[in-house]
């Protein structure tokens, strides 16, 4: 099979976890294709993601590389064990472009979801309406059957809080997400009606960042801290205009999670939130 051209963020965390293990044990490529009987050509492309690898190879490799962490070595095996058509996003492949497969990817496997939202708000809280106007007006214009495609894929990935054990999920948002009026003043209040009613959800933490803080908090990014079933998985996506970024290194998710914590200290209770919120939706 050759190699894959474009391995899902998933795939591509997988082979960066199993380099991780490789040079930690300080062995070289070249002695880990030995170990499982290929190439050293073969052990690059599974540590780039471009190509799969057994769980059998993972257990045999953990086992050359002294890693004894067994909740991370099935983790590893289980992300091996998927495969394509597997999973609803699937059926966007080839519609809409891999970043939104991605991003369904991350939530859908999160234990837990921490979001910073500076000008709108989360895409798995957004009403069908608004975010219909956010791609409308994309610009360069997208087509027609591109706007809707990406509201359908955004209104599914809904899915992840209405199962039976939904990951827990905290969100922080910005006044000025409150009081911009995408889609206009119905569509906007509309969506401060959805939002307040799903905030009551169990596991569901809104929280807002008034105009009035003393504490600045640089939130001219989204942010989303995505915890795995183990946190050597934990993964941080970064939005911005070129596309979403993913990060791994134990240094950024540091600094994220204190960004986040900075963030939430700055923020109104849930309970505040929830009364500024409709506050705000009744001046619309």
């Amino acid at each position: 099979m050759p190699p894959r051209d474009n391995p899902t963020a998933r795939q591509a965390r997988l082979g960066g976890e199993l380099r991780k293990l490789r040079e930690r044990a300080g062995k070289t490529a070249r002695e880990a294709a030995g170990m499982v009987s290929t190439d050293q050509a073969k052990i690059s492309h599974i540590e780039a993601g471009r190509i799969g690898v057994s769980a059998d190879r993972i257990r045999r490799l953990a086992v050359f590389y002294a890693c004894d962490d067994e909740p991370l070595i099935e983790a590893l095996c289980a992300i091996a064990r998927e495969h394509r058509g597997q999973h609803w996003w699937d059926s966007y492949r080839g519609v809409l472009a891999p970043g939104f497969l991605d991003i369904a990817e991350l939530e859908h496997h999160a234990t837990h979801l921490r979001c910073l939202q500076p000008v709108t708000f989360p895409g798995i809280l957004q009403t069908e309406d608004y975010a219909h106007a956010l791609f409308a007006g994309a610009i360069p214009r997208l087509p027609d059957e591109e706007v809707q495609a990406r509201v359908e894929h955004r209104m599914k990935r809904r899915a992840i809080l209405e199962g039976d054990s939904p990951p827990q999920f905290e969100t922080i948002v910005h006044e000025a997400a409150l009081r911009m009026r995408v889609g206009g003043r119905k569509v906007a209040r509309a969506q401060l009606e959805y939002i307040l009613s799903v905030s009551e959800r169990p596991g569901l933490i809104l929280r807002v960042i008034p105009f009035t803080s003393d504490d600045f908090i640089e939130v001219t990014q989204t942010v989303m801290y995505a915890s795995g079933v183990v946190p050597q998985l934990d993964t941080v996506h970064i939005d911005t205009p070129f596309g979403g970024r993913y990060l791994d290194a134990a240094a950024d998710l540091d600094r994220y999670r204190t960004m986040l914590g900075f963030a939430e200290q700055a923020a109104l209770t849930p309970e505040e939130s929830r009364s500024f919120i409709h506050h705000v939706a009744r001046e619309l």
